[in-house]
């Protein structure tokens, strides 16, 4: 499909055919493709309708090497999964070591080209391009996606063919390279799923401990068989960012087996996988786990899969259902709270239902619930057996049980801040039981860690972290922390990765390391939440902006679900894993919930509305 790619406002030849998927029926737009000549230029494919096919066109005789160039940045939008078309514009030992796997470059339009005009050089035997743009992420070659920015300027030579007379391409840019919108329409995100590996093996109370699966979010190309893509990313093993603090059950070396090109679950949603001779040795639980792992990262594609049968050579591993897979390991977005916690109009810590509305609130048992410590914020921990609390002026941390009778005590934590707004964040719990909160006072700024919620802080070491913290949300893996930073009058949303190091007989040493932005568009974050294994909901604003509540992925990509209704006035955002739970936010001294598809409805007067976490 010729294209005015991404508005750049050029006209580039007919090199692409798009069709939709469901009949092969060609789209407006393509409908009169010119052969040669003069073209109309037509929108980039629109990312509302991913089921666009794209079929490249190969080169003709007698382009030009602007038309060469052209042709082949179309042929990159294609669905081939081997580019075959785009490499028919390169030379032959150009074909053979250009790697398209290594990299995509996503730029902010379409790639725009600057040619050398300088004496007759369309007349000689070479011509040199430069491709320009502006960047917004890349994708490595491990399909890890990061926000970027800057100038693109890349060179590409032509030269003609000795034989044939024809123009092509003898040196590229190694990787792949096409504007945002292509992106959306050709790319997805998909999670991975992993094990957190500095998560104890057994509990406090010294029962067996499930491994708590941790999503790991990478982009694979829409219409090119992302099921084996996917299965083939996962086995490779994590990306680098989460690589230190996650574990695989597949066995070093294990891959699928060589005469496995495609997979596909049968009639009854059954996925046969085979693997290599690597695998061959597993024992029934580990093998157990590798199949959750591929029914965790599985669930979200389609055709959809309800089992996995993990076999190596002729020999059957072991096979496991989606239900099964639940036992097996836990994850976040499969963990459904009780309750939904926030602070009534008498500064109690109250709670509903979780999904519920217009149920009238009850006070949580214990002494939180009782008004002994007038509370501004609170955080419950994911068991929902014990709550933290701020007092009103955000000085004293308060943790208390959830039962009936319980006491509460000397606050836990003092903050020496001067003023409110310098002094203790709302606290949040980890799947460990351990309570984090940051202390903001600018004589001494800290991320703390309190295990159990008791004893003496530990201070978390945060290398690499330029700014101060204003808020605090653990991930429910236990290895991701999302932190609102306030550096020069703005607030970002940076995800770090959680390294423990447990000393025997003393505390843990605990880090934050390589903190990334997860909203690079956004000039202040004021409020978020975990909204999802890899997702969060935030509210903020860009640069001259309004407010506004939008989601984000722990790598910087926006994902595909719908923007909530607009709201204003957010002060504070609760959402859970577990998706299928109504965004709750604080408005206008309410309490609102969304219920998926409908307007926000009021819940009840109060503040600081929390689900546990």
């Amino acid at each position: 499909m010729g294209a005015d790619r991404e508005g750049s406002g050029r006209r580039v030849p007919a090199r692409v055919a798009a069709y939709a998927v469901c009949g092969l029926v060609l789209l407006a737009g393509c409908a009169s493709m010119p052969d040669r000549g003069d073209l109309h230029g037509v929108d980039s494919t629109p990312r509302q309708d991913p089921q666009v096919r794209v079929f490249a066109m190969p080169p003709r005789e007698g382009d030009s090497p602007t038309e060469i160039v052209q042709g082949f940045l179309e042929a990159l939008t294609s669905n081939e999964p081997h580019y075959e078309t785009a490499r028919q514009y390169l030379t032959g030992e150009a074909a053979k070591t250009w790697r398209p796997e290594r990299s995509t470059t996503v730029l902010a339009g379409g790639p725009g080209t600057e040619s050398d005009h300088s004496g007759s050089r369309e007349e000689a035997n070479d011509y040199s391009v430069t491709l320009t743009g502006t960047r917004v992420a890349t994708v490595d070659a491990q399909q890890s996606y990061a926000p970027t920015d800057g100038q693109y300027r890349e060179p590409v030579h032509l030269t003609r063919d000795g034989k044939s007379g024809q123009w092509r391409i003898d040196s590229v840019p190694q990787g792949v390279i096409m504007g945002k919108s292509d992106f959306q329409r050709t790319y997805m995100s998909v999670n991975k799923y992993y094990f957190a590996s500095n998560a104890p093996s057994v509990t406090r109370a010294g029962t067996s401990a499930q491994p708590a699966a941790v999503a790991d979010p990478v982009y694979v190309r829409r219409l090119v068989d992302p099921m084996t893509q996917v299965v083939r990313s996962l086995i490779s093993g994590p990306t680098s960012l989460l690589g230190p603090v996650v574990r695989s059950s597949f066995p070093t070396g294990t891959a699928l087996a060589e005469n496995v090109d495609s997979l596909t679950p049968d009639d009854h949603n059954k996925l046969t996988v085979r693997l290599n001779d690597r695998a061959a040795g597993v024992g029934t639980g580990k093998c157990d786990e590798m199949a959750a792992q591929l029914l965790f990262t599985l669930q979200n594609l389609t055709p959809v899969v309800d089992e996995v049968e993990l076999r190596s050579g002729s020999a059957k591993l072991c096979s496991l259902t989606e239900d099964r897979a639940e036992a097996v390991a836990t994850r976040g977005s499969a963990q459904r709270p009780d309750y939904l916690y926030f602070i009534d109009d008498e500064d109690r810590l109250v709670r509903i239902a979780a999904g519920s509305n217009g149920t009238r609130p009850e006070r949580v048992p214990g002494a939180l619930g009782e008004g002994v410590a007038a509370l501004r914020s609170v955080a419950v921990s994911r068991d929902e057996h014990s709550a933290a609390g701020i007092g009103l002026d955000n000085k004293s941390l308060y943790v208390g049980s959830l039962v009936s009778g319980g006491s509460l005590g000397d606050p836990v934590l003092v903050s020496e801040g001067k003023s409110e707004a310098n002094r203790l964040t709302p606290p949040s719990w980890d799947a460990q039981g351990d309570l984090w909160i940051a202390d903001r006072d600018p004589a001494d700024p800290r991320l703390l860690l309190l295990e159990e919620g008791a004893g003496e802080p530990v201070e978390v070491q945060t290398p690499g972290l330029d700014g101060r913290v204003q808020a605090v949300r653990v991930a429910a893996d236990g290895v991701r922390i999302a932190l609102i930073v306030e550096k020069d009058d703005e607030r970002s949303l940076l995800i770090g990765r959680i390294e423990r190091d447990d000393r025997a007989g003393g505390p843990p040493a605990v880090t934050v390391l390589e903190p990334r932005s997860a909203t690079p568009e956004l000039e202040e974050v004021t409020a978020m939440s975990w909204a999802g294994d890899s997702r969060l909901v935030v509210v903020g604003r860009e640069r001259g902006g309004v407010q506004q509540i939008g989601y984000v992925q722990v790598d910087g990509s926006t994902p595909e679900a719908s923007v909530p209704a607009a709201l204003t006035g957010v002060k504070e955002i609760a959402a859970t894993e577990d998706e299928r739970l109504p965004l709750v936010a604080y408005s206008e001294d309410l309490i609102v919930r969304l219920p998926s598809g409908l307007q926000w409805q009021k819940v009840a007067e109060g503040s600081a509305p929390v689900y546990p976490g």
